[in-house]
């Protein structure tokens, strides 16, 4: 890994083991969410199968450098990546989020937005975003912002939620504007400059339980809100025949993305595309 220096000019080491920019931003994601996604990340099937899923695309689309972890909480997806052997650096503007990733081990963590970073231009060889682009008010700008960013050639990861159908008050909470399509998403990519090597959906086992017990009562007004304790039972399949059932079905979704294949349908849209700016 290179020094964070040689992408980044305005950092300065924290005293709790990150890099952290003078200035910080407002994002739109709730207080104490960083915290709230910890106690559940480990044990949860939900991020467990997302994981495993960038990771199978990461290795069939690798980069060539560093993924920078853009949003990426409390490390757990830069961890995993770390684990497969893809070097990552977390850049998190949550002073909880950026202080758990240090503690879960990870080495190259930044407590910064990418506009008070100062990154410099074409030095970024991999992005990862993942379940960050739905929390960006213009996603196109951003979106934009980053290629301007990355090395010619240089490679996108992205992860969001599927379906504007699927809205439910959980959205709303976690500070959503909006959930996507592949078309949508591919099409959002392309008008920033990246080229869409592969897209698709995951999660297809999701798209019905979420329907049932979370957008419906949105809008009939039985669920306004979310817990940590609702959290933690829907990121849980238990233990015996159903942990089973839900195990062999995603098992089956990984197969087919692991062939390159394209999933119809699913709570959650994944993309990899290339900076179209060859350039640099």
């Amino acid at each position: 890994m290179e020094d964070l220096a040689t992408f980044a000019t305005g950092l300065a080491a924290h005293p709790s083991g990150y890099w952290v920019a003078k200035v910080q931003h407002e994002v739109s994601y709730p207080q104490g969410g960083n915290d709230a996604c910890l106690s559940i990340e480990d044990g949860s099937f939900w991020f467990q199968h997302r994981n495993a899923i960038i990771t199978d695309v990461v290795r069939l689309f690798p980069p060539e450098g560093p993924i920078f972890d853009i949003g990426g909480g409390n490390g757990y997806v830069a961890r995993g990546l770390e684990k497969a052997g893809f070097p990552a650096v977390l850049v998190e503007p949550g002073a909880a989020g950026a202080s758990n990733a240090v503690k879960r081990g990870l080495k190259h963590v930044v407590c910064s937005t990418m506009e008070t970073a100062g990154f410099r231009p074409n030095t970024l060889p991999a992005i990862g975003l993942f379940d960050v682009l739905e929390h960006i008010d213009d996603d196109l700008a951003f979106l934009a912002s980053l290629q301007s960013l990355m090395k010619a050639d240089g490679r996108i990861y992205v992860t969001v939620p599927a379906f504007q159908t699927l809205w439910s008050a959980d959205d709303a909470y976690a500070g959503h504007y909006r959930r996507y399509s592949t078309k949508s998403l591919s099409r959002c990519l392309e008008r920033a400059g990246f080229g869409v090597e592969y897209v698709t959906y995951f999660f297809w086992l999701l798209m019905l339980p979420v329907l049932v017990c979370r957008t419906v009562p949105s809008l009939i007004g039985l669920r306004r809100t979310t817990s940590v304790g609702n959290m933690r039972r829907e990121h849980s399949t238990g233990s015996g025949v159903v942990s089973l059932l839900v195990s062999h079905a995603l098992g089956v979704e990984r197969k087919r993305i692991q062939q390159k294949k394209v999933m119809p349908f699913g709570g959650s849209c994944l993309a990899v595309a290339r900076n179209r700016n060859l350039a640099g």
